[in-house]
């Protein structure tokens, strides 16, 4: 096992249960193929579900996260050890061939001499078996090795506070891979041990559906659009799940006080017409304050006059873009409140 497994195993559940409501969007996905051979009424059901699930979807991402890294146990994990060279297999087919002794039939058919050269033959080959064995647990030992080496540059590097080693334990790790509504990029960024900065770009409005659907007392489908009021919140409400989502992950992976996330959504520049990317929420969020939220409650919008925090929104208008909060700019111990 290599070092990322050691250490999955020690974080003892690093990644939690998936969510529910993505399970739940898996089967849905799954049932879309058959969705042309649905009667009416079933294809009106389907078709609900499927948007309240991916509502929920977009509403819950702040609701996972992992469990907090073990750094101390990572750095007392052994070295991997160096392989023996064993000739088991040498040994058991030499043994045959000393044991060897010819039949009744093999005297008769005059075919003694020739059981042994294939007895052994079949001894030099279990040598080069071994050999070949013994080259490849060497290869993988050079592997675990170098796994392991780097695991115990980071740990202790991140034990020490030191933040090109808090990158690397990101870089490493990955624990945003498998967030898909997260967005499309995120980046990250530290000049002092008790900070990280994240700059996530988020995904675009597409992401909110633009129709309302439900079902009628008579079970047939009734879509109308989305109101701009609802929809807008909608998406405000996933960009700051998000926001939290980045926040949890961090604290679980490293031992700072604070992270800042900075989510980044595209914007219609009026002097170009053209949509930018800039920043849309700029969060300093404390890992005290953070601790604090029950997750399964929280409106994420809401919840951002926790912390530190720009965001200018307008339920007509969607979001507008705000100056990135600079760390330079906090301790941890800063009051929190909507800097502007």
């Amino acid at each position: 096992m290599g070092w990322r497994g050691a250490l999955r195993s020690l974080a003892a559940a690093a990644r939690q249960s998936e969510r529910e409501a993505q399970r739940r969007r898996r089967e849905l996905l799954q049932k879309q193929k058959h969705i042309a051979h649905m009667q009416d009424l079933q294809r009106a059901a389907y078709e609900v579900e499927a948007y309240e699930n991916l509502v929920s979807v977009l509403l819950s991402v702040h609701k996972e996260g992992s469990t907090a890294w073990d750094w101390q146990a990572i750095k007392a994990i052994e070295h991997p050890r160096k392989p023996e060279y064993s000739d088991e297999s040498e040994r058991a087919a030499r043994s045959e061939l000393e044991q060897y002794s010819p039949s009744t039939f093999d005297k008769l058919l005059r075919r003694g001499d020739k059981k042994r050269e294939t007895l052994a033959a079949a001894v030099e080959q279990a040598k080069a078996a071994d050999v070949q064995r013994h080259q490849a647990a060497l290869q993988q030992h050079e592997k675990d090795l170098a796994e392991w080496q780097t695991s115990q540059r980071i740990a202790s590097g991140v034990l020490a506070g030191d933040v090109s080693a808090y990158v690397a334990a990101i870089r490493e790790t990955s624990p945003f891979a498998d967030i898909g509504e997260l967005g499309s990029q995120i980046y990250f960024r530290s000049k002092a041990p008790w900070y990280v900065e994240a700059t996530l770009h988020v995904n675009s409005e597409r992401v909110v559906p633009s129709e309302v659907k439900t079902l009628l007392q008579s079970g047939k489908l009734s879509v109308k659009k989305m109101p701009k009021g609802q929809f807008y919140e909608l998406y405000q409400d996933y960009v700051c799940s998000c926001v939290i989502r980045v926040a949890r992950e961090l604290f679980a992976l490293l031992p700072i006080d604070m992270v800042f996330v900075h989510a980044v959504g595209e914007i219609l520049n009026p002097q170009t017409g053209h949509q930018e990317q800039q920043p849309i929420v700029s969060v300093a969020i404390p890992r005290a304050t953070l601790n604090k939220l029950n997750f399964n409650q929280i409106d994420c919008s809401d919840s951002m006059s926790n912390f530190s925090h720009r965001m200018k929104f307008s339920k007509t208008k969607g979001f507008a873009p705000v100056e990135a909060l600079k760390p330079e700019d906090f301790k941890p111990a800063d009051p929190v409140g909507n800097v502007g």
